[in-house]
């Protein structure tokens, strides 16, 4: 037994002088905590350690530590490494006073059990024992912090349905708030997406959403600008996605300020500054963002739509109005109108022509895909033969990426097959789009998932799907190889 203890003392203090694990690089995960190592006596925890153990206690103990590791690491046997992991948990959970990997071991173990058991009970009792691990390690060795951005992922991706949205709201926030621009990578995506609901379905106010929203902002910009290694990666999916998902908050009338708007517009104005469309377009947005009728960058802006992109002003009435409303960046009210003059006139080519304007600005100024759709059906249902409504769909849906899923992967990827669909029937009814739909098919064609996802999920290619979320459409599965 004595030469079982000192064998299995030396693998685990050989386990424990590993090097550190590099982080993963995807943001549905988060990095396995640092492997451990050697440290000298005096461990800094009010927490149970190997080296207050004594005799055979401490031998047991050492050799769960080691034996429990193998069954996981080594096995993936979860059911046999439970007990051991108990024993080494409960014997000293301060470990050697520095290591924590056995608490991530034990969130695993309970991971596992919940996900092969349909049990409600057990399922619930499982999540509470994740939650008391992670409450044991903030205890044992601090950061508080940190642990409730692990613990609100955890809920968020795989305990949804059994803790409330405010609870995890709440963890992430205290993340966010306590690191500030260092707040933790795996915290954004998840984080964001839950603030983006919450403002638009008014759970908190706008002005809490601005808080948020703009250290959001600031912490991708920290993150990319302090990452190393493969966590660089891991900033760039979160680039991807974050900044999409709030640049939709731009429909909500004052959310965003003048500095916002310049800082995104103006450069690209200076980078295409002879194109009208760009022009108007930044304009639109310096008023939308409130900035002084002195600010230097409206002035200039101003001075380039005057001179280079004059259009003679409708007559009076609610057409008038509409485009007084749509070059102020008052978007709502030119909705309003243009929908009003939609109603009046017997033209209907105008009718076409502005029930797709409606459309184009509920998709770039007012960021409401649905309401989009709609008002380009409506455009499309007037006039035969006419590819442009069809082709401002397949954008809305080329576009919905980070809002039906992380920016990446699956659930990111199948939005381009309806968009496909829509630009080729565009090209179809109408040879005058056939250019710019070629142009976007080839372009999309490569963010389709590849041979080896629909593989792995049992889809042929050439089969019927339906792509949920917003868009609600049945069809063809390709791959991009």
């Amino acid at each position: 037994m004595k030469y079982i203890h000192l064998l299995s003392f030396a693998f685990l203090g050989l386990i424990w002088s590993c090097s550190p694990k590099a982080a993963e690089t995807v943001v549905d995960t988060v990095p396995e905590s640092q492997k451990p190592e050697e440290v000298m006596p005096d461990p800094n925890t009010p927490c149970t350690t190997l080296r207050q153990l004594k005799g055979y206690i401490r031998e047991e103990v050492e050799t769960a530590f080691v034996i429990y590791r193998d069954q996981i690491k080594l096995n993936k046997n979860y059911e046999k490494a439970f007990p051991l992991w108990e024993k080494a948990y409960y014997g000293a959970p301060g470990a050697n006073g520095k290591v924590k990997y056995h608490f991530d071991d034990g969130i695993a173990i309970y991971k596992n059990f919940y996900e092969n058991t349909d049990d409600e009970a057990l399922r619930a009792t499982y999540v509470d024992s994740v939650k008391s691990i992670y409450n044991k390690r903030a205890e044992c060795f601090g950061g508080d912090d940190y642990i409730a951005g692990r613990l609100a992922f955890d809920y968020y991706y795989t305990f949804k349905n059994y803790v409330s949205e405010d609870e995890t709201f709440d963890l992430f926030k205290q993340n966010i708030d306590a690191k500030g621009d260092s707040a933790d990578y795996f915290v954004i995506n998840p984080f964001t997406k839950m603030l983006y609901d919450r403002i638009l379905n008014e759970q908190i106010s706008i002005e809490e959403g601005q808080k948020y929203a703009n250290q959001i902002f600031k912490t991708i910009e920290y993150g990319k600008a302090n990452c190393k290694g493969s966590l660089c990666e891991a900033w760039d999916i979160i680039s991807e996605y974050a900044p999409v998902r709030l640049e939709a908050l731009e429909g909500i009338d004052g959310f965003y300020d003048c500095t916002y708007y310049g800082d995104k517009y103006y450069p690209q104005y200076k980078a295409d500054s002879e194109n009208c469309e760009t022009i108007e377009l930044v304009y639109r947005r310096l008023l939308r963002g409130g900035c002084a009728e002195d600010d230097p960058r409206l002035i200039e802006v101003k001075a380039a739509k005057d001179t280079k992109c004059y259009v003679p002003p409708p007559p009076p009435g609610p057409l008038k109005q509409a485009f007084n409303a749509y070059n102020e960046g008052d978007y709502r009210n030119a909705v309003v109108k243009f929908d009003e003059f939609v109603l009046k006139t017997e033209d209907v080519e105008k009718k076409a022509k502005y029930l797709l304007l409606i459309a184009k600005i509920y998709y770039r100024d007012l960021k409401n895909y649905p309401q989009s759709k709609k008002y380009a059906m409506r455009a499309a249902g007037l006039k035969d033969n006419w590819g442009e409504p069809f082709m401002l769909i397949g954008k809305l849906y080329a576009s919905s990426g980070p809002l039906c899923g992380p920016g990446r992967g699956w659930d990111s990827q199948i939005v381009t097959w309806p968009a496909i669909d829509k630009w080729q029937y565009a090209k179809k009814i109408d040879p005058s789009v056939a250019e710019e739909a070629d142009k976007l098919v080839r372009q999309y064609w490569q963010y389709m998932p590849k041979k080896g996802d629909i593989f792995s999920r049992l889809i042929e290619a050439g089969s019927s799907f339906r792509v949920q979320c917003w868009i609600q459409e049945t069809t063809t599965v390709r791959t991009a190889d």
